[in-house]
């Protein structure tokens, strides 16, 4: 027969360690209404969040959690290493505006934060900033003073990365002018972010270590009142990229916005990297590479469309382009002008692509216009019978080949250096 106490230490351990572990959650959490947060939409919560935030960073780190209510803010936050700020979403919540009035406005559910700071200016800080280590969970940030029905008020960004590894997490950008400035930072990670940014989505740049982008979507929810979407679509950016060390993007979308995807080349530098099952509809541009790495831009699984504006074109390359950008198994649509304008220096390709409804003013344009540098279109589909590349004098080699060509074949070429064009089946060639 056991000793009846050898029988019981077994649970008096696991009660001790039960005990440790509750001692050590509760250490480790800090609730805002604890530090004063009233959550009214009313009394400036500022101060009172900041303390609570401070105390947990003093203790070595924690979470803060901010309960259901609507938070008021006339001053800006800093999330203090190894801290996060957490609220009652565990998934990215939607408010879907002036369209669907009968569901839930971002005050009625779960936990807003309504900004105020810095109405009509840009410059200032960002009324949250990330810092190591630091996370931001489970929020709507709500910037109440926008009027849906007008062109938009400037504000700071709504949040500033900063540190090594910050996060934002399933987070509601809902109507913010400036959404997430993810710069001057290591392994940044953002994912399930959604809304309606109006000037800039996410700006990315001065990365020396790979950050994340992991579904986000940012679309017209919040409103789309014609003089408000007007302005977002010849002003509105969605995710912007300077310079960045293999950045990571994944599953993202956009709609409604000038440039869906920017890269350019700022004082730190310019962009490579991995972009998987990225989207961007009715832009004015899809994707605009003004300038990016040599080691290149690789994307795959993207679905580009464009529309509306003075000239809509899924893809420009500029003029100041050395760098090397490759899109692999990707599908461009709607009425555009033009599926693509190359220029620069550097290589483009296109590779297992579809093609269609391009010339939309059956002006004669080509799908593709390569003016300079080097052109690979290899294994894709043209789907309008009109003209479907045409390769300008300043580029230097091109290849066209494999491709499938509905109606006739119509390839200009006027380069003088290295082109090869062969093996298409298009609806004139030769059995």
């Amino acid at each position: 027969m056991k000793s009846p106490t050898l029988s019981l230490l077994p649970q008096a351990i696991l009660s001790l360690i039960l005990a440790v572990q509750g001692f050590a959650a509760s250490s480790d959490s800090f609730s805002v209404t604890d530090f004063g947060a009233k959550g009214d939409g009313k009394k400036d919560d500022t101060v009172v969040f900041q303390k609570a935030l401070d105390a947990a960073g003093k203790a070595g780190g924690g979470v803060v959690y901010a309960p259901r209510g609507n938070y008021f803010f006339a001053g800006h936050l800093n999330v203090p290493a190894t801290v996060t700020l957490k609220g009652v979403w565990e998934s990215v919540p939607a408010h879907n505006g002036i369209r669907d009035a009968g569901l839930p406005k971002p005050t009625d559910d779960g936990t807003t934060f309504l900004v105020t700071e810095s109405a009509g200016q840009e410059d200032g800080p960002a009324f949250l900033t990330l810092n190591h280590n630091s996370t931001l969970k489970g929020v709507v940030i709500y910037y109440p003073d926008q009027d849906p029905a007008e062109e938009p008020k400037p504000y700071p960004y709504a949040i500033a990365m900063r540190g090594k590894n910050p996060a934002v997490l399933a987070v509601e950008l809902l109507n913010p002018y400036n959404g997430i400035d993810a710069s001057q930072n290591e392994r940044h990670l953002i994912r399930d972010v959604q809304g309606q940014p109006l000037r800039r989505g996410i700006f990315v740049d001065f990365i020396y270590d790979i950050g994340r982008i992991e579904n986000v979507h940012f679309n017209p929810w919040w409103s789309l009142k014609p003089r408000l979407f007007a302005w977002q679509q010849k002003n509105g950016e969605a995710f912007i990229f300077g310079k960045s060390d293999w950045q990571y993007v994944y599953n993202t979308f956009c709609f409604g916005y000038n440039v869906g995807y920017k890269f350019i080349k700022t004082k730190s530098g310019d962009c490579n990297g991995n972009f998987l099952g990225i989207g961007a509809d009715d832009c004015f541009t899809a994707l605009e590479v003004e300038q990016c790495s040599p080691i290149g831009l690789l994307i795959s699984n993207g679905e580009f469309v464009s529309f509306h504006g003075p000239d809509p074109t899924m893809v420009r390359v500029g003029t100041n382009n050395a760098g090397s950008v490759r899109f692999v198994n990707s599908a461009f649509w709607g009425p555009c002008n033009q599926i693509a304008k190359i220029a620069g220096k550097g290589t483009v390709g296109f590779s297992d692509c579809t093609f269609v409804n391009w010339d939309s003013k059956k002006e004669g344009r080509p799908a593709i216009q390569a003016e300079g540098g080097n052109l690979l279109v290899r294994g894709c589909e043209f789907e309008e019978n009109k003209a479907q590349v045409e390769i300008g004098a300043a580029v230097r080699k091109a290849i066209v080949t494999e491709n499938i060509i509905k109606g006739k074949l119509r390839i200009a070429n006027n380069s003088s250096g290295v082109v090869i064009v062969k093996d298409n089946a298009s609806d004139d060639a030769k059995p």
